[in-house]
């Protein structure tokens, strides 16, 4: 390794490191603001409440054996939310890109059930399913499903036909063509459909928490703001920030280990 080279990689690892430094900054500051605007009366602490209050809130949840059974309902409801939103749109997204007839006919209702506010569902999956867990998972699986298919899809049909032709003449069927250069091809668009339903599983599960249900963070949210218990909404909500957080960095995690096997 020549000293040039060193020299880079020390400027870059001193530029990551500075890059954290400055996100526990931002956040440390945002609650320091938050905590001292209530402190001098900047804003009513009731209605925006405080990182004490918060925690205080936190804090009895924790002792009333409330928080984990909580946090474990629509942790579990959006982690399986997310999985099978994830499994079936990317494999309908392989379906299409097999079938590119069917592709061309769906390809409008695709971006009509894209559009679409899957909230206006939730009544009818309360009838068809029934009101408990089901229906918030189907929630979850409806959000994230169209995004994922449609992300996916995306990446498949961004190989470009001449890879795809000259595996053809190397007498390549269409399935060691999709192995080999398509799935290879569209591996990016799969992590960040991956990282896109991250976000949209927890906001199905959280507006089927909203509809109906008895446990979980969106049912605190909901039951906060009925009683007028506003630290116990602030406080559902920054667990679902860490929560959402620490998913998505596992995604992030798994997508540098795709990277480095490809590498």
């Amino acid at each position: 390794m020549n000293r040039e080279y060193a020299l880079y990689l020390k400027r870059q690892k001193r530029a990551r490191i500075g890059i954290q430094i400055a996100r526990i900054g931002v956040l440390i500051a945002f609650f320091g603001l938050w905590e001292l605007g209530a402190v001098f009366g900047w804003f009513d602490p009731f209605i925006l409440s405080s990182p004490s209050r918060v925690w205080a809130t936190i804090a009895r949840l924790y002792a009333s054996h409330e928080l984990w059974m909580h946090i474990g309902t629509t942790l579990f409801e959006t982690v399986l939310g997310f999985l099978l939103g994830t499994a079936l749109g990317a494999a309908l997204a392989v379906v299409l890109w097999w079938l590119p007839a069917v592709n061309r006919v769906l390809d409008p209702y695709l971006v009509v059930l894209n559009a679409l506010p899957k909230i206006a569902l939730g009544p009818v999956l309360i009838v068809w399913i029934g009101a408990g867990m089901e229906s918030i998972v189907v929630m979850g699986v409806l959000v994230s499903l169209v995004v994922t298919t449609v992300t996916v899809l995306n990446g498949f049909l961004t190989t470009t036909d001449e890879k795809q032709l000259l595996m053809k003449t190397l007498g390549a069927t269409k399935l060691q063509i999709f192995w080999k250069v398509v799935l290879p091809a569209g591996l990016k668009d799969l992590i960040a459909a991956l990282k896109i339903s991250v976000g949209m599983s927890w906001v199905g599960v959280i507006v089927g928490e909203y509809l109906v249900s008895k446990a979980g963070l969106g049912y605190l949210i909901v039951y906060g703001g009925q009683v007028f218990k506003l630290d116990l909404v602030m406080a559902s909500v920054v667990i679902l920030c860490v929560l959402a957080a620490l998913m998505y960095e596992a995604v992030a995690l798994l997508e540098k280990g795709l990277t480095r096997k490809k590498a």
